[in-house]
C-alpha cells in the first residue's frame, strides 16, 4: 500500500487521539464518513495501524515510581534471551523490555510500580531470580520531560 497526503493525515489524527469517530476523523481530514472509514481499515490490514489502545494516567492509579533496569547477562545465547524475554514479558510492571547495544548492559527494561517498598520487592524476587541475570542497575526517574505515544511522520514525503 503506498501512503498519501491523506493517509498521512489519518494516522497524525489516530495517533494522537485513538477515541476520535469516524465522523469526527472524517471531518479533520476533508472526506466523506464511508471513504474515510475505507481508508483506516486498509491501513489497518496493511499493518501501518498496529493496535488501538487507552492511556491511563499511572499517578492517578498510585504508580509513583518508574525505573529504568539495566540488565547484564551471564551468557549471551538464544537460550538465555529467551528464557529472559519469555520471564519478563509475564510480568505487569515491565512496560518495555528492550535488547540494547553500545552499554555495558543487554537489556534495559522500563518499570512502574507503587513506591519503592514494591520495587525491591519486584527487584529481588522477580528479576534477580530469572536464570542467567548477572548484573542489575536501577536509575529512577525524578521527572518526565516528553512522554509521547505518537510516532514522527514528517519522514513521509508526498
Amino acid at each position: 500500500m503506498n501512503l498519501d497526503r491523506q493517509d498521512k493525515r489519518i494516522l497524525s489524527e489516530l495517533q494522537h487521539d485513538g477515541s476520535t469517530t469516524n465522523l469526527e476523523l472524517s471531518e479533520k481530514i476533508g472526506l466523506s464518513p464511508s471513504p474515510c472509514a475505507r481508508r483506516v481499515k486498509q491501513l489497518e490490514e496493511a499493518g501501518f495501524i498496529d493496535r488501538k489502545v487507552t492511556l491511563l494516567n499511572a499517578s492517578e492509579l498510585g504508580l509513583k515510581l518508574t525505573a529504568l533496569i539495566q540488565i547484564s547477562m551471564d551468557k549471551h545465547t538464544p537460550d538465555r534471551f529467551e528464557l529472559f524475554e519469555k520471564e519478563v514479558s509475564q510480568y505487569p510492571e515491565v512496560m518495555e523490555c528492550l535488547l540494547i547495544t553500545g552499554q555495558s548492559a543487554d537489556y534495559q527494561l522500563k518499570v512502574i510500580v507503587t513506591d519503592m517498598e514494591t520495587y525491591q520487592e519486584f527487584l529481588l524476587n522477580k528479576i534477580t531470580r530469572i536464570k542467567g541475570v548477572s548484573d542489575v542497575h536501577s536509575s529512577f526517574i525524578l521527572r518526565q520531560v516528553v512522554n509521547s505515544t505518537e510516532l514522527p511522520l514528517n519522514h513521509l514525503k508526498f
